[in-house]
C-alpha cells in the first residue's frame, strides 16, 4: 500500500528551517508499532498521522519514534500547512481533534507561505521543582536558574526554565542520571518523555523576545529544533510569572543548531485566570512522496 506524506518545516518561512515533520495522510488503517517505525526511518522527534474525525475537521494522531503523544506544537503547524499546500484545507480556519482536545487553527494566506497559528489549551500548573533538582539536568548549578521551575501543559507538559542569559543557555547538557532524577520527582503520566525547556529572557536576533533550548535524550535526537508546545507552556508561565511586560512576544529557537524558528505568540487572559496560548508559525512544504509499506 502507498500512504502519501508531505515532508514540513514548521515554525520557518525558508526550507531547511524550523522543525521538520512529515505528515502522513489516510493513515486508518496503520497500527502504532507501524507509525512509531516511520518516525524513527525519518530520523524526526515526531510525525503525524492524519484520519477523519467525527468531532472536528481532521484527527491528527501525533507519534515519536518509540511512543504516542496527545499533542505537540511544531507538527500542528506542519499538518495544517499540508492541508492547505494540497488544497484540502481552503479557508482562513480548519479545527483538529487530537489526543488532547479539539485545537482551532487560524489560517492567514501572506504570499505563498501562510502563517498558520493555534490556540493551545488552558494552561494546567503542575508541581513545582527545586532548581537544585532540574539545574543538575543540564549540568548547571542552581544559581544559574531564575525563579522556580514549574511543569506547565497546554497540551504536553514541560518543565519551564527560566536561566540567567544566553551563556548558561548554551552551556546546557544532558546529564542522563539527573534526568531520572527530575522525571522521579517530576511525577505524572508524560514524565517519562519529560525534560526541561530552557528559556532565556532575549531572543536570538533583534527580533525575538525569547531564546529556548529542549534538549532530548535517547533515543530521540539530540536537541528539538523548534517545540511549539513547550513555547505555548512557557507562554503561560512567564505571564503568570510577572517575566512579560506585554502577553504578546516573539520567541526563538534553534538557531543555534541552524535550524532557525520563530513564532508569534499570545497569551489569552490575564495573567492569575489564563484561557489559553496562541502560537503562530509559517511553515514551507519542504517534500512530498509515498511510503511504500
Amino acid at each position: 500500500m502507498a500512504f502519501e506524506f508531505d515532508w514540513v518545516d514548521a515554525f520557518s518561512a525558508q526550507p531547511f528551517g524550523g522543525n521538520g515533520c512529515a505528515v502522513v495522510h489516510a493513515a486508518m488503517v496503520l497500527d502504532d508499532a507501524t507509525c512509531m517505525a516511520i518516525v524513527r526511518e525519518t530520523g524526526l522527534v515526531e510525525c503525524t498521522f492524519l484520519q477523519p474525525s467525527e468531532k472536528a475537521d481532521v484527527k491528527v494522531r501525533y507519534f515519536m519514534g518509540h511512543r504516542e503523544i496527545p499533542f505537540a506544537g511544531h507538527p500542528t503547524v506542519a499538518t495544517v500547512a499540508s492541508l492547505v499546500d494540497r488544497g484540502i484545507v481552503r479557508g482562513t480556519s480548519v479545527t483538529l481533534e487530537t489526543g488532547a482536545g479539539v485545537i482551532p487553527v487560524d489560517i492567514e494566506d501572506q504570499g505563498g507561505v501562510p502563517l498558520i497559528t493555534m490556540t493551545q489549551m488552558r494552561p494546567e500548573f503542575g508541581p513545582e521543582i527545586s532548581p537544585e533538582v532540574v539545574a543538575a539536568v543540564g549540568g548547571l548549578a542552581a544559581e544559574d536558574v531564575l525563579g522556580v521551575p514549574r511543569v506547565v501543559s497546554t497540551g504536553l507538559p514541560f518543565c519551564i526554565t527560566v536561566v540567567k542569559d544566553h551563556a548558561v543557555l548554551r552551556s546546557v547538557q544532558m546529564d542522563a542520571d539527573a534526568l531520572a532524577r527530575f522525571r522521579s520527582v517530576a511525577g505524572g503520566d508524560l514524565a517519562p518523555v519529560m525534560e526541561p525547556f530552557w528559556v532565556t529572557l532575549t531572543g536570538a536576533t533583534e527580533a525575538g523576545n525569547t531564546f529556548s533550548r529542549l534538549v532530548l535524550a535517547p533515543p530521540l535526537p539530540p536537541e528539538d529544533a523548534f517545540t511549539g508546545s513547550a513555547t505555548g507552556a512557557m507562554a503561560a508561565y512567564l505571564w503568570a510569572e510577572g517575566h512579560l511586560d506585554a502577553p504578546r512576544f516573539v520567541a526563538e529557537q534553534g538557531h543555534w543548531i541552524g535550524r532557525p524558528g520563530q513564532a508569534q505568540v499570545e497569551v489569552l487572559g490575564p495573567s492569575d485566570d489564563i484561557s489559553g496560548v496562541r502560537v503562530g508559525g509559517r511553515a514551507y512544504v519542504l517534500m512530498r512522496g509515498f511510503l511504500n509499506l
